[in-house]
């Protein structure tokens, strides 16, 4: 598997993952037919983007123990230890819960090829931001 400078570790292998779900995913008029397989890609792009925080934290000086266990307790440590100055991080962070998990992975509302995409996109523009 290429390794890209910008992303490693799991929150790649992640990333990737998620990738190769929506490869298997029939498309028909720019939707995905089946929910199944890009829910799983959702979600799985949502574990990318907590790994990619979880080495971003561990790199900043905390332990394993310390990593949060929540939505709100990521919300905090991005606030705290990645973006002191700057509330971009957690906005996007939050935005990316919405569509990700939410939107994406519990309700399966979000079909459009193009939109899941962008998501996938934003995904790893993140990741670049948290692991550059």
């Amino acid at each position: 598997m290429p390794k890209h400078t910008h992303i490693e570790g799991e929150a790649f292998r992640y990333l990737e993952n998620a990738r190769e779900l929506l490869k298997a995913a029939s498309i028909e008029d720019n939707l995905y037919i089946g929910k199944k397989p890009v829910r799983e890609a959702f979600g799985t792009a949502y574990l990318a983007i907590l790994e990619a925080i979880n080495e971003a934290l561990i790199k900043k000086g905390l332990t394993r123990k310390e990593i949060p266990k929540s939505v709100d307790g990521y919300m905090a440590a991005i606030k705290k230890h990645l973006s002191v100055n700057n509330g971009k991080l957690v906005r996007e962070f939050d935005r990316l819960y919405e569509t990700l998990h939410i939107a994406g992975y519990y309700r399966g509302l979000i079909t459009r090829v193009t939109t899941v995409k962008d998501e996938i996109k934003g995904t790893e523009d993140f990741i670049k931001k948290l692991l550059p």
